[in-house]
């Protein structure tokens, strides 16, 4: 045990000393265009844009991980927030965290409190690029794009996809590396690809009480 007692303590104070540039990204987040309603601890620096008329909003205790050492599973990239039009409004609830996770909204995504993303766990509502033409491509994100809702208190797996228009129920729990195309209901676990959805056992009693209710 002694022989780790060094390691330990060192990495504690260097996982001390990569909090210290958060309120550096956080300045630059600001100057950017996001709106804070509280503190937010950004590890390592983001990949954030915000479209003219677009908004992004980050609730007290919002954690974004993009240093490669800030989860377990260790960062691959920087977290991604954006906003990509007017009117698209990207809105993470209270002590939502990131890790390496992409949200991009180009008409609206929600995360509601409490909600946590595995490493590289992607939100995309839109389909960034629709056919035009023969052979050709139109990049007008927002032409069929459709919100996302993520509820209160759910677990999205390392590597998850949510795709435009799901809708994901409080205490949720999206399994790694599903791609998610439909609905999850309160208090469901969603794995696979295409996801399938089901109860999570020991979240039956308490969505059966309504306590798991969207």
């Amino acid at each position: 045990m002694s022989k780790h007692t060094a390691a330990t303590w060192l990495g504690a104070l260097v996982g001390g000393l990569r909090r210290w540039p958060s309120w550096f990204w956080c300045l630059e987040a600001r100057l950017k265009g996001v709106q804070f309603d509280g503190r937010a601890l950004f590890l390592g620096r983001p990949l954030i844009s915000v479209a003219k008329g677009g908004r992004i909003q980050l609730g007290d205790g919002v954690q974004v991980n993009s240093a490669v050492r800030a989860n377990p599973l260790a960062c691959p990239q920087p977290s991604v927030l954006r906003a990509m039009g007017p009117g698209a409004e990207l809105v993470l609830g209270r002590q939502v965290g990131l890790s390496a996770t992409v949200l991009c909204a180009a008409r609206r995504i929600e995360v509601g409190e409490g909600t946590i993303f595995g490493a590289g766990a992607m939100v995309i509502d839109n389909d960034f690029h629709m056919p035009e033409g023969e052979w050709g491509w139109n990049n007008d994100c927002q032409a069929k794009a459709r919100p996302i809702r993520i509820g209160r208190g759910v677990f999205i797996g390392a590597r998850a996809i949510v795709l435009k228009g799901v809708t994901i129920g409080d205490r949720a729990v999206i399994g790694a590396g599903a791609v998610v195309a439909c609905d999850v209901a309160a208090g469901h676990i969603a794995v696979g690809n295409p996801a399938q959805s089901m109860p999570r056992r020991d979240a039956t009693t308490a969505a059966d009480s309504g306590s798991l209710g969207v």
